[in-house]
């Protein structure tokens, strides 16, 4: 029987990590759109049936043969994993993205703060992953990829800790779960799910202000420029003042 459970397991286990590469497929080709790509992700991690997982994905065109199913996060070595870290964050602004490696329990402080952790391409322990928010006057925005498993369970206090459910009711312990909690006090944590490559809002705000910035350089400049040219054309005025007195 147990040999029975364990290929029942990996059956349900490849064929979830086939509906994700799907529901990614297409959402990144517009096929589906933000809300629908969560519903079903959603789905997909918390069945424990293999045949409503295929379901989840069979309106939807299958993945073309040269495209590879999506891995999901690297694993951190055992003997590499780090037991505890710290993210403090006083009136600033903190981000953790790209390749980095995830300790076994992360706290994130933050006061009149904003802080970003990005998980896109972050490598976890195997098993659970605990995540701790004080948040006070702040956000906490975290971003994970569809293939990984996510739970919170914080509460806030005239603010905004989101809830998202993400996970099997029977977690693989050797694939990484996301277990985030806390407490938000006038602030707000949020969980957005993204693909990896794609931006989220705060990247677009920073190429906002960047333009916002080259603009006001661009205006600076222009300003600079037509004070030397008004200047060449007083002493060019100047220059034929004085000319014109020579003359007489």
């Amino acid at each position: 029987m147990a040999i029975e459970n364990r290929l029942a397991l990996t059956r349900v286990r490849e064929a979830r990590e086939r509906a994700l590469a799907i529901l990614q497929e297409n959402f990144a080709h517009d096929v589906l759109d933000i809300d629908e790509l969560e519903r079903r992700v959603t789905a997909a991690h918390t069945s424990e049936s293999e045949a409503e997982i295929v379901a989840l994905v069979s309106d939807l065109p299958p993945l073309d043969g040269s495209a590879p199913v999506p891995v999901m996060n690297a694993l951190v070595p055992a003997g590499e994993v780090n037991a505890t870290a710290t993210i403090r964050a006083t009136m600033s602004s903190t981000r953790r993205g790209g390749a980095w490696d995830v300790p076994r329990h992360l706290e994130v402080r933050g006061l009149m703060s904003a802080t970003v952790l990005d998980f896109r391409e972050a490598r976890f322990p195997s098993g659970p992953v605990d995540v701790e928010i004080h948040a006070m006057m702040s956000s906490v925005e975290i971003i994970v990829p569809p293939g990984l498993s996510v739970a919170t369970d914080g509460s806030a206090f005239m603010g905004v800790f989101e809830q998202v459910h993400r996970a099997p009711p029977h977690p693989d312990p050797s694939l990484p779960l996301l277990r985030i909690h806390g407490r938000a006090v006038m602030s707000a944590v949020e969980v957005k799910l993204r693909l990896p490559g794609e931006r989220g809002h705060l990247d677009a705000q920073a190429d906002d202000r960047a333009q916002h910035r080259a603009l006001r350089e661009e205006r600076v400049q222009m300003k600079h420029e037509r004070q030397l040219l008004k200047e060449q054309r007083r002493l060019l005025k100047e220059q034929r003042r004085l000319e014109d007195g020579r003359r007489r």
